[in-house]
């Protein structure tokens, strides 16, 4: 189904499968195809953010289930709290896949990961759509799910354009300055490969 995600500011995408199929003024593009489903966000549209820390916030972190947070809270767990746990394969697996959909509630569309070892871990990256970027090794900068708490410089995916994949995130701010200002913790949205994978409530 052809389907129109449109921002506040007068711009959408048109997607049809996993697909861009065009890109422009919405006005424009609802015009032109009348048949199409339109979504309106609040906030801009942008290509989604890739994370600089792939390794350490999906394998070298444990994030807590929520029937766990009253004893180990609700944010990933590090170092020498996550070595306490000695999580096995399937339970690595199932805190990389809370890992990655609280990364997609931060408009992440991809991340950058220099040598995923666990195949669970692997297994849930490849599920979740989102973008692998190879990186020589670690980046510097405090992991975090919002890439704007890392302390390194921003990354966003690759533009938009008809014939490149779906793949973007829609936040809640009045343009780029803002959302440094506020972080990736706006994003209302998150598109890969033409599925609606993260909306806020």
């Amino acid at each position: 189904m052809l389907t129109i995600h449109a921002d506040s500011r007068g711009r959408a995408l048109a997607v049809e499968g996993a697909w861009i199929a065009a890109a422009g003024p919405s006005a424009e593009l609802t015009a032109a195809l009348p048949a199409a489903r339109v979504r309106r966000w609040p906030g801009i549209l942008t290509p989604g953010l890739i994370n600089p820390h792939g390794d350490e916030l999906l394998e070298g972190a444990y994030h807590p289930d929520p029937r766990e947070a009253d004893a180990l809270g609700t944010e990933p767990l590090t170092g020498g709290a996550r070595a306490a746990l000695a999580p096995d394969e399937a339970r690595r697996g199932a805190s990389a896949r809370r890992g990655l959909q609280r990364m997609l509630a931060h408009g992440t569309v991809g991340v950058a990961c220099a040598d995923l070892r666990s195949r669970a871990v692997r297994d849930a990256v490849h599920r979740s759509g989102l973008a692998v970027v190879g990186r020589p090794g670690p980046p510097g900068g405090t992991p975090a799910l919002d890439p704007y708490a890392c302390g390194l410089p921003v990354e966003f995916a690759a533009p938009r354009e008809p014939g490149s994949p779906a793949r973007f995130a829609v936040f809640d701010v009045r343009d780029e300055a803002d959302l440094a200002e506020r972080g990736a913790g706006t994003c209302v949205a998150t598109v890969i490969a033409g599925r609606l994978v993260h909306r806020r409530r």
